[in-house]
């Protein structure tokens, strides 16, 4: 078969390509295929005549092919569609396939990797082709109960069911560059559509999508994601995740006894400030360490994700999971950046916290921001909404979360990211319940009762030990408080 530009690779070539051409490196499933009446269970004339086309074609007997993968020495369970197989399209023998891979995942507990190349529902199955994503679905959902990730490859193109079940249901969702990716077709877009609007790089930018993925660094992308998401699937037991429903109302029940990840240790050489003013002023300068640099110096690798799955993205605020450098164990991290928080920032921060609970996986926060966006368009985003929503995932959060405020820490907007009882301060940071000029603000207080104000609020590190606010500040002989 000739070699695919790299969107259009052949599944069994795109296999391949991840697990380096090694023959055992794949292991394909199988399985009985349901008998069809002739022409399909429509009837539909012809039907017969272009499954045997595409047979011929591509070598396959379906438009997708499964089973297990070694993809960086890590184990999983890989679904690769192949487009040239009537355009990729989901009939009811490849819902049977879906479901097996599904289940055989859950069973051997191996983590999921669609590589969707799909151009949506099989018109010649009619309505019994389009149910078949409510079966996708459903096992994605029970796998996702099942604490196991799903990290998914859009291919050129990923349009129809297959995008709006298996690509963006996904935990993480990677795309190759200028793969054509969205719910409409190309042939059912109104006429007038901007194709740009179509596109892998509109979804990432629209948050629908985390990432776009060169194909000469996918395995070495995939590889790394796998390892950082498989870390914690032997901590997630079944009674953890079956019932929803009542883990849902066990909010602070924790199902493992993994110890929180530590705090990181402290950058710079700030010494504790003599007074609230000082601490505000420590806090912005504009110099100081901000969180890239301790993420840098507390993993050894890390990837990000992005995007709040509702159409916005947040550059203040960085997500995603790394190897912590000190031992290897995978954490989670949300990390503010040191610019107002807008909703999407605090949306995705929470997908990030549910995600790492579900998989097993701790969580490290780091605490930066002079509050939340309070413009016109952070309120039609919704900000009270998001900003309740990341509190909510905080509190609900089963695994170990650890805070570090690493700066600024101003109002609900920076709290919204605190882990209650296990949050830690460096000396050149500041909590307060709002900002000492906002506060004389509201008390009608001249300009020059500022730092007066600042003094008042007590939210020096030192203050907020000494309040039970955090546990301690890190790098500092002061004696901690535990909660």
């Amino acid at each position: 078969m000739p070699d695919l530009a790299p969107g259009r690779h052949s599944a069994r070539r795109l296999i391949a390509l991840l697990t380096d051409g090694s023959p055992e490196g794949f292991r394909e499933l199988h399985h009985p295929e349901r008998e069809f009446k002739p022409d399909g269970p429509l009837s539909w004339q012809g039907y017969d005549a272009a499954r045997a086309r595409a047979a011929a074609r591509t070598g396959e007997e379906e438009s997708v092919v499964c089973g297990t993968a070694d993809i960086g020495g890590t184990p999983a369970v890989v679904i690769a569609f192949e487009f040239g197989f009537l355009g990729g399209s989901l009939g009811e023998r490849t819902g049977d396939r879906l479901e097996l891979a599904y289940e055989y995942a859950r069973t051997h507990r191996l983590p999921v990797v669609p590589l969707v190349a799909t151009g949506g529902s099989r018109m010649q199955e009619g309505m019994l082709a389009l149910t078949q994503l409510q079966r996708v679905a459903r096992q994605s959902m029970l796998t996702r109960a099942a604490g196991l990730a799903q990290i998914a490859v859009l291919r050129d193109p990923t349009t129809g069911g297959g995008w709006a079940t298996l690509g963006a249901g996904a935990d993480v969702v990677l795309a190759l560059p200028g793969a054509q990716v969205g719910f409409a077709g190309s042939r059912v877009r109104p006429a007038d559509a901007d194709p740009a609007a179509y596109t892998a790089e509109a979804q990432v930018a629209a948050g629908a999508a985390d990432a776009i993925v060169r194909p000469e660094a996918l395995r070495e992308t995939l590889a790394l994601w796998l390892r950082l998401l498989s870390a914690g699937a032997d901590a997630v037991g079944t009674a953890d995740t079956a019932d929803t429903a009542s883990t849902a109302s066990a909010v602070g029940a924790r199902p493992t006894e993994a110890a929180p990840p530590p705090p990181p240790s402290p950058l710079g050489a700030a010494p504790l400030p003599a007074s609230g003013w000082d601490a505000v002023q420590s806090a912005r300068v504009p110099q100081r360490p901000r969180a890239e640099a301790y993420l840098d110096a507390y993993f050894t690798r890390r990837a990000s994700i992005s995007g709040d799955r509702c159409g916005g993205t947040d550059a203040g605020m960085a997500c995603g999971f790394g190897e912590r450098a000190a031992d290897g164990q995978t954490v989670a991290y949300a990390a503010q950046l040191g610019t107002a928080t807008r909703p999407a920032g605090y949306r995705t921060a929470a997908r990030l916290i549910r995600l790492a609970d579900r998989l097993g996986i701790p969580v490290l926060t780091l605490v930066d921001t002079p509050g939340a966006a309070n413009d016109a368009d952070a309120e039609r985003q919704g900000a009270g909404a998001a900003i309740a929503d990341l509190f909510g995932a905080v509190a609900a959060a089963r695994r170990p979360v650890t805070t570090l405020l690493i700066g600024e820490g101003g109002s609900g907007g920076a709290l919204a990211l605190a882990a209650p009882g296990n949050t830690w301060a460096t000396p050149d940071s500041y909590f307060s319940v709002i900002a000492p000029e906002l506060a004389a603000a509201i008390l009608k207080r001249p300009e020059s009762e500022v730092e007066t104000t600042a003094d008042q609020l007590r939210i020096r590190p030192q203050d907020l030990v000494e309040l039970g606010v955090v546990r301690g500040i890190v790098g500092c002989p002061q004696p901690s408080r535990d909660l």
